[in-house]
C-alpha cells in the first residue's frame, strides 16, 4: 500500500497539552566550555529537539552559574570586577554553544534580579515552615589568606572513602557530601597551607526534616535511573545532615536578607536559576513561569546532570522545591564523565580540549562529528563515555560518512545526472514498508534516552537502503531499464528524506542542508509515512567529508611557530603570544624517583644519582651534597627537566636536571629545598595550567633555562604565579619560602 505523498512543508498539530521544561546543569562562569561539558549539553539538546520534532511542547532553559569565591578571586586576579568577568564568560559560552548547534529557548544568568527575587522567596518560604535556623559552627579558615574557605577552596581526603584530592563539599569517587571540616588532612587550594578552624554563625536548612518526603518521592518516581535512586536512598537511610546555606564574605553572590556580610551559598541560588531562566523565556512568550511550568500540575520538568552533582539535585534541590510548594522534577537524567583515550582529560597529555580547541582541530564539521560520536555512546546508563580518537575517526569515516552521508549524496547525484533531478512517482512500496518498520523502534529509543540504540537503528535503515542501491545498481540500468533505474533511485531518495527526520535531533545542521538538497523544509516526525513523488530536487553537494587523519596528525605534531597546534599555548612562547620569550613551555619536566645517590668522585659539593623516569632510567648530577644526606633523597619523587642539553660535570655526564628551591639566608648561607611529588608516579608530566609542555624532544640550553623565571609562590614552585602540578597533585617544596628561586 502506497503511503500518502507530500510536497514541501507540512503542517502538524501539537498532540498534547502538556508542557515540558528541560534543563542542563548550569556551566560555571569562570572558564571556557570544554568537551566534557558538551556531553551533557549535546545530550539535552538531542532530547529537546526530538520532543519538538514529534510535536511536544518542550523548551530548553539554562543559565550561567555566576556566584562564589572562585569568581571573586579570579576577577580580582585579572583586575576586573566579577560582573565584567561573568559578562565575558557569558558571551564566550553562548558562542561555544552556538558552534556546537545547541539550541536553547532561554539562556540566562544566575546574577539576575529574578534569581535574587526567587532566592529570597524560597528562603522566606522555608523559614516560615520552620525549616531555617542559625547556629554557630566551626569552619575552615586560612590564616595565610585571611579568609574563610568555601567548599571548592579546600582539598583533602574524603572522610567516607579516603579518596585523595577531593574538594570540601562532595567526593567525586563515592559521591558522598560532607562539610569542609570533615576532610582529612585538608589544605587551602589558594596557598597550599593547612587551614585552621574558626567559628561563625551560619544559616541551616533542615534537610533532615524532609527525609520521609524525599524517600517517598524517590520510590514513587519510576522514571529515575535505578542505580542513582538506590544511591540516594542509601544516603537517606544513613541519615541526612542539615544543609549550611550561607557563606561569609568576601563572596560574590546575593546577600541574605537582613545580613551585611553573609550570602546565600551558591548551591542555593544556582538551581533556582532554572526558574529564573524559565521566567526569562515565559516573559518573552506571553506565558507565566509558575502557572505554566513550575506550579502547573500538567507540566513536566526534566533535569540533565552529571554524576558528580547527584546529592545536590536529588536531595537539596527537591527539598527546596518542597519548601516553596513548587513542582518536583518528573525526571533527573544522570550521565557519566568523559574520558579521553581511556583516561581523565589531561592538559599535560593534550587531551583537555575546550570547545574551541576541538573546532580548531576538526574545523567547522567538528561539531557534527562530536554530536554524532556522543550520541552513538549515550544511553540511560551511568557509565562514563570514552572519547577514543581512533574509534572516533573510524566511526565518523565508516558510519556517518560512508553509510549515512554516502546514501544521500549518491542518490541525489544519480537523480541530478540521469533523471533531470526529478523524484518519480513509481516507488518500491514493499521495500519502503519493510524499511519503515524500524521507525517506531527509533522513536522509542529517543524517548528512552537511549541515543546509542537510536544511532544503531538509524545506521541499519541506511544500510538497508545502501544495499538496495547496490543490489539493483541503477547506474547500470539507465540504458536498458530506465524506468526501473528511476524507481530505484527515487525509492532510495525517499529513505534519504526519512533519514533527514530520523537524524535531525542528533545532526540538525546536516539534516537541514540535506533537506535543502531535496528541496524540502520543515519536515517533522509525521512525515515519515509520507512519500515524495513527482518532486524536483536541487543539486547534490557533499555535506560531510571524511576526517583526513593524516592532516590531523600533522596538526598535532606541528607545535612550533605559526603553524603550531592551535589547541594549546604554543610551545616556546610566553602567555602574551610573543615568540622568542623564554617560557615554561620550553621545558619537559617530569616526576622522577631517586634510585641511588653516591658522592661525586671529583667534586665535594655534587652527588651522582640514578633516577627512574617510568619508561627509562637516567643519571643526573645534583649539587645537594651540602644540603641533603643520600638517605634523605633515595625513594623521593623529584621534579627533573628531561630535555636540558646534556653536559659533563667534572667528568661525569648529567642526563637531566633536578629542580630545587634556593634562598639566601641572613647569615649569607644558602638554603636549598627539593621540589617533590608525593602521589604521582615516575614519568608523570609536570606542567602549569594554560601552557603545554614541550614533549617533542627538542633540547634546551642551560642559558635558555636560566632565562625562565621560576619562583616559589604560595608555598609551591611556580611560573608566573601558577603552581607546578601533575594530573593528581600540586608539586611541593621543602625548606624554602615564597620568593625563593627555582633552579
Amino acid at each position: 500500500m502506497a503511503a500518502k505523498s507530500i510536497h514541501g512543508k507540512a503542517k502538524h498539530e501539537n498532540k498534547t497539552k502538556n508542557r515540558i521544561l528541560v534543563t542542563s546543569a548550569l556551566p560555571y562562569a569562570n572558564g571556557p566550555i570544554h568537551i566534557g561539558h558538551l556531553v551533557e549539553y549535546i545530550q539535552t539538546d538531542i532530547y529537546v529537539r526530538f520532543l519538538k520534532l514529534i510535536g511536544r511542547d518542550a523548551i530548553y532553559c539554562c543559565a550561567d552559574d555566576t556566584h562564589g569565591t572562585s569568581i571573586e578571586l579570579n576577577a580580582s586576579k585579572q583586575g576586573i570586577t566579577p560582573e565584567e568577568l561573568i559578562a565575558r564568560s557569558f558571551e564566550e559560552h553562548i558562542e561555544d554553544f552556538e558552534n556546537f548547534q545547541i539550541q536553547f529557548d532561554s539562556y540566562y544568568t544566575t546574577n539576575s534580579p529574578e534569581n535574587k527575587q526567587y532566592s529570597d522567596r524560597f528562603f522566606h518560604a522555608a523559614k516560615e515552615k520552620g525549616l531555617i535556623y542559625t547556629k554557630e559552627i566551626e569552619l575552615t579558615f586560612c590564616e595565610h589568606d585571611k579568609r574563610f574557605l568555601p567548599d571548592r577552596f579546600v582539598k583533602g581526603k574524603c572522610p567516607k572513602c579516603g579518596a585523595e584530592e577531593q574538594y570540601g563539599d562532595v567526593c567525586e569517587k563515592c559521591n558522598s557530601a560532607y562539610a569542609t571540616t570533615d576532610l582529612i588532612e585538608p589544605k587551602c587550594v589558594i596557598c597550599g597551607k593547612p587551614p585552621i578552624r574558626k567559628k561563625s554563625v551560619h544559616y541551616f536548612f533542615k534537610l533532615s526534616a524532609l527525609s520521609d518526603k524525599l524517600e517517598k518521592w524517590l520510590v514513587a518516581n519510576k522514571k529515575l535511573q535505578d542505580e542513582v535512586r538506590n544511591f540516594v536512598l542509601n544516603w537517606i537511610k544513613e541519615g541526612l545532615k542539615d544543609w549550611d546555606i550561607s557563606r561569609d564574605g568576601p563572596y560574590f553572590g546575593f546577600k541574605i536578607p537582613g545580613e551585611e556580610n553573609k550570602y546565600y551559598y551558591v548551591w542555593l541560588d544556582a538551581p533556582i536559576g532554572y526558574i529564573a531562566s524559565t521566567w526569562n523565556y515565559a516573559s518573552k512568550n506571553k506565558l507565566d513561569a509558575e502557572k505554566d511550568y513550575w506550579k502547573n500540575p500538567d507540566s513536566e520538568i526534566v533535569h540533565f546532570i552529571g554524576k558528580d552533582i547527584i546529592y545536590f539535585h536529588f536531595l537539596f534541590w527537591p527539598a527546596l522545591l518542597m519548601a516553596a510548594d513548587f513542582n518536583l522534577p518528573s525526571n533527573l537524567v544522570v550521565h557519566g564523565f568523559l574520558k579521553v583515550n581511556g583516561e581523565k582529560m589531561s592538559k599535560s597529555r593534550g587531551t583537555f580540549l575546550t570547545a574551541k580547541d576541538f573546532l580548531s582541530r576538526y574545523g567547522e564539521q567538528g561539531a557534527t562529528y562530536l554530536r554524532y560520536y556522543y550520541a552513538s555512546n549515550l544511553s540511560r546508563k551511568l557509565s562514563d563515555i570514552d572519547l577514543s580518537f581512533k574509534d572516533f575517526h573510524d566511526r565518523i569515516n565508516n558510519e556517518l560518512v560512508a553509510n549515512i552521508a554516502n546514501l544521500g549524496n549518491r542518490s541525489i547525484n544519480l537523480l541530478n545526472t540521469n533523471h533531470d533531478s526529478l523524484i518519480g512517482a513509481d516507488l518500491d512500496d514493499d521495500f519502503l514498508v519493510n524499511v519503515r518498520k524500524n521507525y517506531d523502534g527509533i522513536k522509542e529509543s529517543y524517548l528512552d534516552l537511549d541515543f546509542r540504540e537510536a544511532v544503531k537503528r538509524i545506521l541499519f535503515v541506511s544500510s538497508l537502503a545502501n544495499k538496495y542501491m547496490q543490489d539493483n545498481a541503477p547506474w547500470k540500468l539507465i540504458d536498458s531499464e530506465p524506468e526501473k533505474a528511476h524507481s530505484v533511485v527515487s525509492t532510495a531518495a525517499n529513505v534519504v528524506k526519512d533519514l533527514c527526520i530520523l537524524i535531525r535531533p542528533i545532526l540538525p545542521d546536516y539534516a537541514e542542508k540535506l533537506e535543502k538538497q531535496l528541496s524540502l523544509g520543515g519536515l517533522a516526525w509525521d512525515d515519515l509515512d509520507a512519500n515524495i513523488i513527482g518532486h524536483t530536487i536541487n543539486k547534490a553537494e557533499i555535506i560531510i567529508r571524511k576526517i583526513d587523519i593524516a592532516e590531523i596528525e600533522k596538526i598535532l605534531s606541528h607545535k612550533h611557530g605559526k603553524g603550531g597546534d592551535n589547541m594549546h599555548e604554543k610551545t616556546g612562547m610566553h602567555e602574551s603570544g610573543k615568540e622568542g620569550i623564554a617560557s615554561f613551555g620550553m621545558l619537559n619536566v617530569k616526576v622522577a624517583e631517586v634510585i641511588s645517590v653516591e658522592p661525586h668522585p671529583n667534586a665535594d659539593k655534587l652527588y651522582v644519582a640514578r633516577i627512574n623516569l617510568g619508561s627509562e632510567e637516567r643519571q643526573i648530577i645534583a649539587g645537594l651534597r651540602a644540603h641533603y644526606q643520600p638517605e634523605q633523597l633515595v625513594g623521593k619523587k623529584l621534579c627533573v627537566i628531561t630535555n636540558l642539553e646534556r653536559a659533563k660535570m667534572r667528568g661525569i655526564e648529567s642526563q637531566a636536571m633536578l629542580l630545587a628551591g634556593a634562598q639566601e639566608q641572613e647569615n649569607g648561607t644558602e638554603l636549598v629545598g627539593i621540589c617533590y611529588a608525593e602521589k604521582s608516579k615516575p614519568g608523570d608530566q609536570v606542567y602549569v595550567d594554560g601552557i603545554e609542555p614541550d614533549t617533542s624532544g627538542k633540547q634546551v640550553s642551560f642559558k635558555e633555562f636560566q632565562a625562565i623565571e621560576l619562583k616559589i609562590a604560595h608555598g609551591r614552585p611556580s611560573y608566573n604565579g601558577k603552581p607546578f602540578k601533575t594530573d593528581v597533585e600540586l608539586i611541593n617544596v621543602e625548606r624554602v619560602k615564597d620568593g625563593a628561586k627555582v633552579r
